[in-house]
């Protein structure tokens, strides 16, 4: 029994120990997004036609720690999961080692993908259509506020939701789900991504359909590449009790 609860212990101030290297790190990319913060304005906004505008001097400073958070946890990804992964390393068979040691600079890219994805092709094709639709009826101007909330409203959700088909692996490859598992839970995945798309979007269909799309194929291409990583699995564990048992 004491035993048991010193290993708790253990395992707890490990957990602890990867947090804090974690805030320390988003920290530090946060001070260090905050000083460039001008440079990363300037580059959101070069390709705009039109100035943005700040309704107080707290918008102003509101801006600032928008971008330079965004940034840093960009930045703090590849932490993170290194620090997942050295967490659960002691429980992993050397071979478990080295494929999910992998995983780390595939969250890092596919976090990146996702913003790209969201702030090349969804985003300008959304601000264009909404545009249009009020042209000739309104003044177009936008707030700084605004104008970041709803770029990183069609952009955050698609670097998190690119980050499934990498996460899943991971996770299959634990043993911790597997495909036969997510194909039940099809349904209310679904669901859940339809419910997530028409919230980031604004309210007409095409936007809300142009979302939802590609975040149903992130699900089926989870669904796939945990079919392979789990056959791979599978296979490993039935070499390793055949190797067992000629060795009996």
């Amino acid at each position: 029994m004491e035993d048991k609860e010193l290993n708790i212990i253990d395992h707890l101030d490990e957990l602890r120990k990867r947090l804090i290297i974690t805030a320390v790190a988003f920290v530090i990319f946060f001070i260090a997004s905050f000083i460039y913060v001008e440079e990363i304005y300037n580059w959101f906004v070069k390709d705009l036609d039109f100035d943005l505008m700040v309704l107080g001097p707290s918008d102003i400073i509101w801006i600032y720690f928008m971008l330079s958070g965004v940034v840093a946890i960009a930045a703090t990804i590849p932490v993170i999961a290194l620090q997942i992964w050295l967490f659960v390393k002691p429980a992993l068979m050397p071979n478990e080692v080295r494929a999910t040691l992998a995983y780390i600079p595939a969250l890092f890219l596919l976090f990146i993908g996702g913003l790209a994805f969201g702030y090349f092709v969804i985003f300008p094709t959304i601000l264009h259509f909404l545009i249009e639709l009020g042209d000739g009826m309104f003044i177009t101007s936008f707030t700084a506020d605004k104008y970041f909330s709803f770029v990183f409203n069609m952009t955050i959700p698609f670097a998190v939701l690119f980050e499934l088909p990498v996460v899943t692996m991971f996770l299959t490859s634990l043993g911790i789900i597997n495909p036969y598992v997510l194909q039940k839970l099809r349904k209310y995945a679904y669901f859940v991504l339809v419910v997530i798309a028409i919230s980031i979007t604004p309210p007409d269909f095409m936007s809300d359909f142009m979302v939802m799309v590609p975040l149903l194929l992130l699900y089926e291409i989870s669904i796939s590449l945990s079919k392979v990583v789990y056959k791979r699995r599978v296979k490993r564990e039935s070499l390793r009790e055949g190797t067992y048992e000629e060795g009996l």
